[in-house]
Formats: structure tokens, sequence, C-alpha cells
């Protein structure tokens, strides 16, 4: 079962076992990893779920699509070029150990 590893903006750290298939938000919101709000639910429609991906895991993560990016403009924390909705990133066995960091304003 990989894991992902959450940094909140508390400087506070959770380690967190995921399920192959399921998004990195529904992963951080079903063990109560503070700060990803996902009001929406994983619908693409909020930006409420934005992390920073670490450099590391930019190639294993992928990039943000046309709807996403757009998305990312209108978050409430500054986008930066690591920056996705947390949702729109899907648990595969090759993301064991990655390292996300919630954005300090949802």
């Amino acid at each position: 079962m990989p894991t992902i590893i959450f940094h909140s903006p508390d400087g506070s750290s959770h380690k967190v076992d995921a399920r192959v298939g399921a998004s990195a938000m529904e992963t951080a919101v079903k063990v109560g990893v503070p700060g990803i709000v996902a009001e929406c639910g994983g619908a693409l429609s909020c930006a409420t779920c934005h992390v920073f991906v670490d450099s590391a895991w930019i190639a294993a993560t992928g990039i943000a699509d046309e709807f996403e990016d757009e998305m990312l403009d209108d978050a409430e924390t500054p986008r930066t070029p690591t920056s996705r909705l947390s949702c729109q990133i899907r648990v595969t066995d090759d993301l064991d150990g990655l390292e996300l960091t919630i954005a300090p304003e949802q």
C-alpha cells in the first residue's frame, strides 16, 4: 500500500497509507489530515485541495490538465510551478512516498 506524506502549513507532517485508485485528496480527507477543505468533494470545481508537489515527484504525478490549470489560477494561495489540486492526483504504487505540502489558504 503506497504512503503519502502530507506537510501541513503549521509544520506538522502526516504519513498516510493510501488506496491505489483513490485521489490524494480522498486519502487526506478520509484520515482527517488538516488543511484540505475539499468543498466540492473532488468534482474539480472549487480549488480547496491545493497542494504543492515536492519537486522530486513532479514527473510521477504529472502536470495539471487545462481545466485544472484554470482552477489553480483561482486558488486562494497563489500557485507555484508545482501546484496541483490533490483531487486530481490518482494514487498508484509508483507514488509510494509522495510528498505534498498543503497550501496555507484554501
